[in-house]
C-alpha cells in the first residue's frame, strides 16, 4: 500500500471533479493544480495550491510551460525507498507527489472542429503526457489517472484502503496510462503524415479504440475484438443479438460495396465477405428482389445492405428469408416493427457511415501488409472501347456497373450483369476460367430471362479461352483490364465474334 499525501491535478476534461475532490479532501490529500483546473477547483470551494506557487516559477510562454519543472518531476519520479533520492529531495526542498491526475489537450476533438494548422498545433499537449509517463514509470510509488472514467475506480480504491492505493491498482493504471500516451502520440503522428500525404512512413503506427470484445473470432477457439480509429463505428444497432467477428467482416464488405453505388439506390447481398447479388434498380423493392434472384441459395444466412431507407413493403420481403444482418440508411417505424419479430436478426442503421481514409491491413506473424483501399471513382476516361462493335449508353452503363461490383469480389472474379443487376458471380478461384464457369452456371441455375448479359473481369484474360467461354454462354459485351501480352488476340476474337470489348486502365484484384 502507498499512502497518498499529495496529488497534482491538471485536466482538460473537468467533469466529475467534485466527487473526486471530496474523497481527496476527506483523506487530507494536498492538492496542486494549474490554469483552468486550478480555477475550477477553487470555484468548487476546495483548497488547492497553484503550480506556479508550488514551484516558485510563474507560468510562461502563454501557458506552454507550467508543469515542466524539476520540483514537479522529481516529486513524481523519486523512488520512495531510495535514500539518495530522499536526500536530494530534502536538499532541494522538493516534495513527493503520490497521485497524478491528468488528461490531455483534446487533440482529436480539435481535428474534428478545425483544419487550422496553428490551432491544431496548440492543442498538442506536452506537459500532460510528460507527467503521465513519469508517473506511469514510477507506478511502484505513484498512482496515475488519465481519464474521468477512472474516477469511480480510484474513489473505491482510496475508500477501501483508507487513503492509500494497492500495487495492483497502480500497475493497472500505469498500463492504461502508457496506452493513453501511445494512442495520443499516434494520433498526432497520423495527422502530420496525413497532411504531408505520407501514407507509408518509416514507422507505421496503428491505433484504435476498443468498441467491443467479441464472443470469438472466425471460429470459437479464436479471440477477437473490433476497434475504431474514432470512438465509434458510426453504425447503430437497433435490434438483434450481439454481432460476431464474421458479422462485422461481412458488414464492412457490404458497406464498402453499398457506398460505391448511386445515392439512395442499390441493394447488396453478401455472404462470407463476397457479394452474391447486387442491383441498382431505381425501384428499391425491385432492386432487393433482383439482387436476391442472382443467387438465392447463397443469400440464405447472409447480410443485406440497402443504400436507402427500408419501408414496410421491403421489410415483408426481408422476413421471408433467414438473414443474419440487415443494413440500411434508416428504417421506417413500420419496418422495424415487422423486422423485430425475428429476435436474433440484427438491424443496423448506417446512415452516418462514410467510407474515408481507408487503409487495408493484412497481418502474418510479426509483419503486416498495408495498402490504400480500392475505392477509386470510375470515370468514363478510365475505359477504352477496343472492339469494332461499340457499346450504346445502356450497355456501357451495365459494363461499368459489373466492373464496379467485380472489384469487391475475391479474385479471380467474374461478374455477369443485366439491366443494372448481377445475374452470375464467380469468385475466389485460382483459375479465371473456373470463375467464368461458376458465374455462367449460377446465371443458368437461377435466372430465366432473355435480356442481354455483359461480363466483367477483375484482371485481364491471359488466354482467349476465358472470353471464349463467356461468348459461348451468350455474353454480348466484356469489360476487362488491359495488360496481357495476348491483348491483341483477345481483341481479334472479340471482333471475329461481334462482341463488344472494353479495356480498363486499372486492375482490381482482391485477395
Amino acid at each position: 500500500m502507498k499512502k497518498i499525501k499529495r496529488a497534482l491535478i491538471s485536466v482538460s476534461d473537468k467533469k466529475s471533479l467534485k466527487d473526486l475532490l471530496k474523497i481527496l479532501t476527506k483523506y487530507k490529500i494536498e492538492l496542486i493544480s494549474s490554469g483552468g483546473t486550478y480555477k475550477e477547483i477553487k470555484k468548487l470551494k476546495f483548497k488547492c495550491l497553484e503550480v506556479s506557487e508550488y514551484t516558485g516559477s510563474p507560468e510562461i510562454l502563454g501557458g506552454r510551460v507550467k508543469t515542466l519543472h524539476p520540483k514537479i518531476h522529481a516529486g513524481i519520479l523519486s523512488k520512495r525507498n531510495n535514500k539518495s533520492h530522499e536526500k536530494e529531495l530534502r536538499n532541494n526542498n522538493f516534495h513527493e507527489i503520490d497521485l497524478v491526475i491528468v488528461n490531455f489537450y483534446p487533440f482529436e476533438k480539435t481535428l474534428e472542429q478545425t483544419t487550422n494548422h496553428l490551432k491544431i498545433i496548440e492543442n498538442i499537449d506536452v506537459g500532460g503526457p510528460t507527467m503521465v509517463r513519469a508517473a506511469a514509470k514510477n507506478y511502484n510509488d505513484v498512482t496515475v489517472i488519465t481519464s474521468s472514467n477512472q474516477y469511480p475506480e480510484l474513489i473505491n480504491e482510496i475508500n477501501l484502503h483508507k487513503g492509500s492505493t494497492s500495487l495492483a491498482f497502480r500497475e493497472k493504471m500505469s498500463l492504461e496510462a502508457f496506452s493513453e500516451t501511445a494512442y495520443y502520440d499516434a494520433v498526432i503522428s497520423n495527422y502530420f503524415n496525413k497532411i504531408k500525404n505520407n501514407n507509408f512512413p518509416k514507422k507505421k503506427i496503428i491505433y484504435g479504440n476498443l468498441i467491443e470484445k467479441l464472443r470469438y473470432g472466425e471460429n470459437p477457439h479464436q479471440q477477437a475484438a473490433v476497434y475504431s480509429k474514432t470512438h465509434n463505428l458510426n453504425l447503430e444497432q437497433i435490434h438483434g443479438k450481439q454481432l460476431s467477428y464474421n458479422n462485422y467482416n461481412d458488414i464492412f464488405s457490404a458497406l464498402t460495396i453499398s457506398k460505391s453505388l448511386p445515392t439512395n439506390s442499390g441493394t447488396v447481398i453478401v455472404k462470407h465477405a463476397n457479394p452474391c447479388g447486387v442491383s441498382i434498380h431505381k425501384d428499391n423493392l425491385k432492386s432487393y428482389k433482383l439482387a436476391l434472384a442472382c443467387d438465392p441459395v447463397s443469400a440464405f444466412g447472409g447480410i443485406v445492405a440497402c443504400n436507402f431507407k427500408i419501408n414496410k413493403g421491403l421489410a415483408v420481403e426481408l422476413n421471408n428469408i433467414f438473414l443474419e444482418v440487415v443494413i440500411a440508411n434508416g428504417f421506417a417505424a413500420s419496418a422495424i416493427k415487422l423486422l423485430k419479430k425475428k429476435k436474433n436478426l440484427r438491424l443496423i442503421d448506417a446512415t452516418n457511415f462514410k467510407i474515408k481514409d481507408l487503409v487495408r491491413f493484412n497481418s502474418a506473424n510479426e509483419a503486416f501488409l498495408a495498402q490504400s483501399e480500392d475505392v477509386k471513382n470510375f470515370n468514363i476516361k478510365d475505359f477504352k472501347v477496343v472492339s469494332k462493335k461499340k457499346p450504346n449508353k445502356s450497355q456501357l452503363k451495365n459494363l461499368i456497373f459489373a466492373f464496379n461490383v467485380c472489384r469487391y469480389v475475391k479474385s479471380n472474379a467474374i461478374v455477369l450483369a443485366s439491366q443494372d443487376t448481377t445475374v452470375g458471380i464467380g469468385s475466389g478461384q485460382p483459375s479465371r476460367l473456373d470463375s467464368c464457369q461458376i458465374a455462367i452456371d449460377k446465371m443458368h441455375k437461377f435466372e430465366n430471362f432473355n435480356e442481354e448479359v455483359v461480363a466483367a473481369s477483375d484482371a485481364f484474360f491471359p488466354f482467349v479461352d476465358g472470353i471464349e467461354k463467356l461468348v459461348q454462354a451468350g455474353i454480348s459485351a466484356v469489360i476487362q483490364p488491359s495488360g496481357s501480352i495476348r491483348d491483341k488476340e483477345i481483341i481479334k476474337f472479340a471482333n471475329q465474334t461481334n462482341t463488344i470489348l472494353v479495356f480498363s486502365r486499372t486492375r482490381h484484384f482482391r485477395h
